[in-house]
């Protein structure tokens, strides 16, 4: 019973950082890909509607990471292992991306140091994601080795192959995509102005047939390469039919985009990232790391029922203090801003 209330608060964690935390490097993204003029606009609304909660976004890739280092310890360390430079790399952008963010609205002195904080606020929004999805790739993509002792392994054998491969990179340009998806289609209900709005409308347009372009040659390259995420993902009856349910709903959000309707734009948008991880982690569950000799379950090395149960405890009642924290959080900033109009 508890491991399911972990579980459930695993994959919880996940869609909620892919979705807002998604949203929050997509806005970077969305401000590179901008003329000059309108990066000036973006920049001040990215501010306005980030700046109160950007740092709780982070909150739940802290409680995916407790989660798997408790209770799944096995899991834990082929993951920070075996992959521990590209997750060191995303975190540097973390880091950068927060510093920029901060120093570009408050530094003291505004002069040539703006220039510096807004490339590095831009280009650390495409570089985190990048990575975050080249983790998944390198997860899932087959190419990790395992150190065994008394063989003539390199360091770039165990530590860089797993990752750093056209599978994984491809991934990670999935991913940059999402983010860039996610946040255009939710700055559209944060747009003051109409020529502001048209932007972001366009936006969405462009980033959701980038993201669909990315995703075909993410399967047409592991099925050619016959990578085995991808061969079960084809043949795995959940996994199509969230990718169908995926595709069937670009319909709707692309009539809501085109409508400029703000509230079902997001809704829409937030379906949409449910589902492609839904497809992703149901191909192999609970097997979700893939090496080159041996596919390993989340499940596998469990930690014991007496520390399930406490994690499952006190994640229900951090649960039930942090959501409505957060949601009232948001909702009131939604209303600050209504009050201003």
């Amino acid at each position: 019973m508890m491991l399911s209330v972990v579980l459930f608060f695993l994959f919880f964690s996940l869609f909620l950082y892919v979705l807002l935390a998604g949203a929050d490097f997509g806005a970077g993204i969305i401000e590179l890909f901008s003329s000059r003029n309108q990066q000036e606009k973006t920049k001040k609304t990215v501010y306005r509607v980030m700046g109160p909660i950007w740092e709780a976004n982070h909150i739940w890739i802290i409680i995916l990471i407790v989660i798997l280092w408790v209770a799944f310890p096995v899991y834990y360390q082929i993951f920070v292992v075996y992959l521990h430079i590209p997750i060191t790399l995303m975190l540097l952008g973390i880091t950068m991306r927060g510093l920029a963010f901060i120093f570009r609205h408050y530094d003291a002195v505004k002069g040539k140091s703006q220039v510096w904080y807004n490339g590095m606020f831009k280009i650390a929004s495409v570089v985190t994601p990048f990575f975050l999805g080249m983790i998944f790739g390198g997860l899932v993509g087959g190419n990790i080795q395992l150190f065994e002792e008394g063989t003539n392994q390199s360091f770039a054998d165990i530590y860089i192959k797993g990752w750093l491969n056209p599978f994984s990179i491809l991934v990670g340009l999935f991913y940059v995509a999402l983010c860039g998806f996610i946040a255009a289609n939710f700055l559209i209900g944060e747009a003051d102005e109409n020529n502001e709005l048209e932007n972001y409308r366009k936006k969405a347009s462009v980033a959701t047939i980038v993201l669909v372009f990315f995703g075909f040659l993410i399967l047409g390259y592991g099925y050619w390469k016959e990578v085995a995420f991808v061969q079960d993902f084809i043949h795995n009856p959940i996994s199509i039919i969230a990718i169908g349910l995926s595709a069937l709903f670009l319909i709707p959000l692309w009539m809501m985009i085109k409508r400029k309707q703000k509230k079902w734009t997001r809704i829409l948008a937030g379906f949409q990232v449910f589902f492609v991880i839904a497809a992703a982690m149901t191909v192999h569950f609970p097997h979700i790391i893939i090496t080159s000799t041996k596919e390993y379950s989340i499940l596998e090395g469990v930690a014991p029922d007496s520390v399930i149960t406490s994690l499952g405890v006190a994640l229900l009642i951090g649960g039930a203090i942090i959501l409505p924290g957060l949601f009232h959080l948001m909702r009131s900033f939604q209303l600050i801003k209504l009050f201003k109009k």
